[in-house]
């Protein structure tokens, strides 16, 4: 598959690059980011996978930009099985099996050492992805995800569209759910929750589940409710050298 490279920056004596390729999943043109170190320059380097609110792009389809918790807005990491969304919205897929063939493909990275963290809809995809697939990611963390999303409204409107209203299949793309099922290969799982976030206070991020959930299954996971933060960016550059640094212990083990 064919990459074309949009930007490249110098950034930390390595190169943050912007590429652009056709994805066969998506069935549109996709952009990712990829920060090669200095290291990569001499050998191959592990992968570590970053997921935000991300979406297809530019798909033409009717009403996907209408609102910003749904469409372009928010593709929840699911594969769609309903009407006019499946042909497109497949960000699982995309994520778990075209994006890291690429990214093995065409960049120094050893394919056995990946992990994947996020924040919000992207922290709820690393946990699936890594919840859905065990022994694929070395280890998994996330800022302030959507843990239930079953049970809140986002990930309730969100499902019934890219899914239908059988809820037993939203299950699938629920970590709160998907935990009660892992079976118990090793994951260590640290989130970082800020303790001032307007969507915990309203209900859309239930991390408390989630934990009771890894409690009673014994799977590790280190919650951290961080005082007078809120959802933003600012919260997530205050805690990320915590997560590289996480993510560091399992990838050069």
């Amino acid at each position: 598959m064919a990459l074309k490279q949009i930007s490249s920056n110098k950034c930390f004596g390595g190169l943050q690059k912007v590429f652009e390729h056709d994805s066969v999943e998506l069935n549109c043109k996709m952009k990712f980011a990829v920060y090669l170190p200095p290291k990569a320059e001499t050998g191959k380097c592990p992968a570590l996978y970053w997921l935000s609110d991300t979406s297809p792009r530019g798909c033409n389809i009717k009403g996907e930009d209408e609102s910003w918790d749904f469409g372009t807005g928010a593709g929840f990491y699911v594969d769609a099985t309903e009407d006019p969304w499946k042909t497109n919205y497949r960000m699982y897929s995309y994520v778990t099996e075209e994006l890291p063939q690429l990214i093995n493909a065409n960049f120094p990275v050893d394919p056995q050492r990946m992990s994947i963290f996020g924040h919000s809809m992207g922290g709820h995809g690393a946990l699936i992805c890594a919840l859905k697939n065990p022994g694929k990611y070395k280890s998994v963390s996330a800022f302030a995800p959507i843990c239930n999303p079953v049970l809140c409204p986002w990930g309730k409107k969100a499902f019934s569209g890219y899914l239908g209203t059988d809820q037993s299949k939203w299950k699938a793309y629920d970590a709160t759910h998907l935990v009660k099922s892992y079976p118990g290969s090793q994951l260590d799982i640290l989130i970082d929750q800020g303790k001032d976030d307007q969507f915990l206070l309203d209900g859309q991020l239930l991390p408390d589940n989630f934990i009771a959930a890894c409690t009673e299954k014994k799977i590790p996971v280190v919650f951290r409710l961080q005082e007078g933060y809120d959802h933003s960016y600012y919260f997530i550059a205050t805690f990320i050298t915590d997560h590289i640094r996480h993510h560091a212990k399992y990838l050069n083990a």
